[in-house]
């Protein structure tokens, strides 16, 4: 992304610089009741301001802060009001952080922010929304490692034995059939179950719980197939590796969907911001009625 828009559209926030006859970001380095250091007045060094100890700091989660310039211009704009000591953006991770002071609100700021045409996300929404990327994350992480664990077996000892013309060795996949056929199979077996079971709960939990809402409220959907399956695979692999039922073991499988799903939800099209299974709680956390402006525990800007 260059430091420049991407589009030359006006914007509310270059509607808001004009109005207040701000100048470029670089000009807006200094702010209203903050002093600059002196190595700060040529331009060279970072800008270093002085906040009152009185001063509160705000933290709001935001969307719309997309180039370098908006990100200076918003700077500049919060360092213009009246009672901001020091304000930093940051369009990497959506955050700004403001210092002022007592007599200026955390609502009279939002509307600010508003007024440029961010969105700014309440304080419980940004709070579920960074949670629920955080969770995301850990579930590709949980589906990759598990997954690995899973296959790493599979590739040694049973895809070997059930491609054996692939291997030039007989006396090796003889081996690798001998180890299936003893009683070290079952413990083999334990694991991989184990394995497989967990990454499909933890990776696919939202997944589970939307399908089984559908599956009680009498609708059938892509995601109540995808669990329906994954469940009659890891039961049918089960019964075979445990009892007399002879079939073929495809743990494997389970791994491989679990790793695909997780990585589509992470990388696909959904937006995995929010937590889809629990989007309707977020929303009305998010309505007018509900909306709060507590503070947001996040970073200062990223600074």
């Amino acid at each position: 992304m260059t430091d420049d828009d991407h589009r030359g559209d006006a914007t509310p926030l270059d509607a808001v610089v004009r109005e207040r006859g701000i100048g470029s970001p670089a000009g807006a380095g200094g702010s209203p009741g903050g002093e600059t250091a002196a190595g700060d007045a040529d331009g060279s060094g970072p800008r270093v301001a002085r906040v009152p100890e009185t001063h509160d700091h705000d933290t709001f989660s935001v969307d719309g802060i997309d180039t370098d310039r908006r990100e200076g211009l918003l700077e500049a704009v919060l360092r213009d009001v009246d009672g901001v000591s020091d304000a930093s953006a940051t369009r990497r991770n959506g955050t700004v952080g403001v210092h002022h002071g007592p007599s200026l609100s955390r609502g009279a700021l939002r509307e600010l922010l508003e007024e440029c045409g961010l969105v700014v996300a309440s304080g419980d929404g940004a709070f579920e929304a960074r949670r629920a990327s955080q969770f995301a994350s850990a579930r590709v992480a949980v589906a990759v490692l598990f997954g690995l664990m899973v296959a790493t077996p599979y590739i040694a000892v049973l895809y070997p034995t059930r491609v054996e013309w692939l291997f030039y060795d007989p006396v090796t996949v003889q081996y690798l059939q001998s180890i299936l056929d003893s009683q070290m199979a079952t413990h083999f077996f334990v694991n991989l179950g184990a394995l497989s079971g967990v990454a499909f709960l933890v990776a696919c939990g939202p997944i589970i719980r939307r399908a089984a809402a559908a599956t009680r409220d009498g609708r059938f959907t892509n995601e109540s197939a995808f669990a329906g399956g994954v469940v009659a695979l890891y039961g049918y692999s089960t019964l075979s590796a445990f009892t007399g039922l002879g079939g073929a073991v495809h743990y494997d499988l389970v791994a491989y969907a679990v790793v695909v799903a997780a990585l589509w939800t992470q990388f696909g099209v959904t937006d995995t911001a929010v937590d889809p299974a629990t989007n309707d709680e977020t929303a009305a956390k998010d309505a007018p009625n509900g909306e709060t402006d507590e503070p947001v525990a996040m970073t200062d800007g990223g600074r």
